[in-house]
């Protein structure tokens, strides 16, 4: 092993969390070491933003560069087999009307815009590094990681960003890291060529499709190419006899709307399957360390929260570990503020999602209403205005209640829904891509 190099912060990781972390503190002049395990360009499921991105993209200095690899979203689309028409959701309609409109994005390019953004703010980076293990000392911690020649390095740092994603490199290896027992899902995706999209200014929203065993994502990116994945209960993805190209075709035909729309479109990509899809950890802090975005949770893309709770636990991260490091004192009280944040975020999300196949929110979705400003309120959740000072506690609440009412009006179907869940919840463990 070569001898221990030193750096004040090191971040695992140089996703969209990573690279932004990262480039927020090499602009406060710290010795900040990003090591990520790939090389830019790579690719990466999760090509839908939502409005409140944008705001961060101008705090950063990349808003141009992404506005130019951006597919324009200004909605999203609501597709149900049970209802005669589909719903179309405009975030203008949303409670702050400051933000309009998000972009789909090709991953392996968004992600590449602020790796590289991170270092021209003086971030040192390395690719082709994966993290092995963390050591924890007094005044901060040891890490090894190896290298793409096979060798091993050794760095000393006092502070351990971990953005390691789906990896969730300290959460698994601290034992914080658990399934979430009320939603258990698993996805199948690829991209395709020649889909047919909406018309006009809505040629870049996205699509929700609900389907009998899940719901599917149709996300048109720039390039021509739209991508599209169901989103399973693990009990529908163990049926799979065939290779999972196949098993995606065969999937998308259950649902003839989509199957429409991909009626002259083919495969561009191969395919990719993945299980045990949401998680989420006991704790996103400690002495020495924080965990940001995805290496600490993970709920249903559903909502296409996942990039945007990425950044933004960045941006608060950043301050935490300012705080951290300048100020010792106040280390405890700031580590327990981020966690509050962070679980703050994923929250705002999960009561939806945990709902999102249920009858009664397809029926709130496909028929909205504004009344109490409910619709107003729901719009916001959706572009991500959550953490502001946005005044839609009351009509959020009154939602709820809606929901609630409904599910005693059809109580049969509630309950069967709620059997159905119970059931795809119990099947644990499914990995469709074994």
């Amino acid at each position: 092993m070569a001898t221990a190099a030193r750096c004040e912060v090191l971040v695992i990781g140089g996703g969209p969390a990573g690279s932004t972390i990262s480039a927020l503190l090499a602009q406060q002049g710290r010795d900040v070491l990003m090591l990520e395990k790939s090389r830019h360009p790579r690719f990466h499921i999760g090509e839908s933003l939502l409005p409140m991105n944008l705001e961060l993209f101008e705090r950063l200095g990349v808003a141009a560069e992404i506005a130019a690899i951006g597919m324009p979203k200004y909605g999203v689309e609501f597709v149900s087999p049970w209802h005669e028409k589909p719903s179309m959701l405009e975030f203008r309609d949303a409670w702050d009307k400051r933000y309009t409109s998000a972009y789909q994005v090709r991953r392996a390019d968004f992600d590449q815009v602020l790796f590289r953004n991170a270092v021209r703010k003086g971030a040192r980076a390395v690719e082709g590094c994966r993290v092995t293990r963390v050591d924890f000392r007094p005044g901060g911690a040891e890490v090894t990681a190896r290298l793409e020649d096979g060798g091993e390095q050794l760095w000393q740092t006092r502070f351990v960003v971990d953005a390691s994603g789906r990896d969730t490199f300290l959460a698994g290896r601290l034992g914080f890291k658990q399934r979430d027992r009320r939603h258990n899902s698993a996805a199948i995706f690829g991209h395709f060529s020649g889909a047919r999209r909406l018309p006009g200014r809505s040629e870049g929203n996205i699509s929700v499709f609900w389907f009998d065993h899940g719901w599917f994502w149709f996300i048109p990116l720039q390039d021509g190419a739209t991508s599209i994945g169901a989103v399973c209960w693990p009990y529908y993805m163990k049926t799979r006899k065939t290779e999972p190209r196949q098993f995606l075709l065969d999937t998308i035909a259950l649902c003839p709307p989509l199957a429409e729309r991909l009626r002259q479109a083919s495969l561009s990509s191969p395919v990719t399957a993945t299980g045990n899809y949401s998680y989420s950890s006991r704790r996103s802090a400690g002495a020495g360390y924080i965990m940001l975005g995805d290496a600490f949770a993970f709920i249903d893309p559903v909502f296409s929260s996942g990039v945007f709770l990425a950044m933004h636990s960045a941006f608060v991260g950043a301050e935490t570990v300012a705080t951290c490091l300048d100020h010792p004192a106040r280390a405890r009280r700031a580590l327990k503020a981020y966690d509050a944040s962070v679980h703050r975020g994923t929250g705002s999300f999960t009561w939806f999602i945990h709902r999102a196949t249920s009858p009664v929110m397809r029926h709130l979705f496909l028929h909205p209403s504004n009344g109490l400003r409910m619709q107003s309120a729901l719009l916001s959740v959706l572009a991500g205005d959550i953490f502001g000072r946005t005044p839609t506690g009351f009509s959020l609440l009154a939602f709820k209640a809606v929901y609630y009412l409904f599910s005693l009006f059809d109580l049969r179907a509630s309950f069967h829904a709620w059997k159905r869940r119970r059931q795809g919840i119990r099947e644990a463990g499914a990995d469709p891509a074994a």
